[in-house]
């Protein structure tokens, strides 16, 4: 077990950079953690492991109080806060994205919740019970906007829910032939965005494309791999989409951090 701890807890660094986020976040009134750091701690360890979150180890202390907190976290808004300031930072350059989705399965005890499966992003595919994930990704392949969808939506219905106004316009945007329409490609160049998109072998106009640039857009595809080494990510166990969307996004921040930090 100290193992397996290990790998999960936070270095100095890493929860400076988290600080500055959770103890301005408007939560509901109620009592609040007196170490929110082990609460992030607990949320990561079930992030990666995929455990129940009764079983959370009583070193991050109570299971319940992680998972409400968590939530409190969510609903306040917090993922979407430090999404937009990483963003922003122009940390990393932004000329170049790519977007891209991932279908994944959900566990039988994912359904049930209030307001029906489908305003829960839960749907049915090929893969059975699924969600789809939608990922917009930055030149080094960092999560800039995640989004999730019932399983069997297409992907060019997808792609307005990831490329957000308040995000770093690309000058170049790679896809795979699941976005080739004349609607994705008449919004890209109305921005000035040049699109990089494989053609539908039912295009009756052909496009010309750069396939050297085309052939970077394997860095979304690996990215959706780390994303799924959080088994809270990989498989669906979660009843509503603000408390699976916030795992998905727990993630992506945390490669943010291991991006930088190496």
């Amino acid at each position: 077990m100290e193992i397996s701890l290990a790998r999960d807890l936070m270095s100095d660094k890493e929860w400076a950079f988290f600080v500055r986020f959770i103890l301005t976040a408007r939560t509901p009134n109620g009592r609040k953690p007196a170490n929110h750091c082990l609460v992030l701690d607990g949320v990561f360890w079930i992030a990666r492991t995929g455990a129940p979150c009764r079983d959370l180890p009583e070193e991050f202390g109570k299971w319940l109080s992680v998972y409400r907190q968590f939530r409190c976290w969510m609903l306040a808004g917090l993922r979407e806060e430090i999404m937009d300031a990483l963003n922003q930072s122009g940390a990393v350059p932004h000329a170049l994205q790519m977007i891209d989705s991932s279908v994944i399965r959900a566990h039988y005890q994912a359904a049930g919740a209030k307001r029906g499966t489908p305003r829960q992003g839960f749907g049915r595919s090929r893969g059975g019970f699924t969600t789809k994930i939608h990922l917009l990704v930055n030149a080094h392949g960092l999560p800039m906007r995640t989004e999730i969808t019932p399983g069997q939506t297409s992907d060019h219905l997808g792609f307005d829910l990831v490329m957000a106004d308040n995000l770093p316009s690309p000058s170049v945007q790679l896809a795979d032939r699941g976005y080739d329409t004349d609607s994705i490609r008449a919004k890209m160049e109305k921005r000035d965005v040049l699109p990089v998109i494989p053609m539908r072998k039912s295009r009756k106009k052909r496009i010309g494309m750069d396939r050297s640039l085309c052939r970077l857009r394997n860095l979304v595809e690996r990215r959706f791999n780390k994303l799924k080494n959080a088994r809270r990510v990989a498989t669906r166990y979660h009843k509503t989409a603000e408390s699976f969307l916030g795992f998905v996004d727990i993630t992506s921040i945390r490669l943010w951090r291991c991006h930088f930090s190496t």
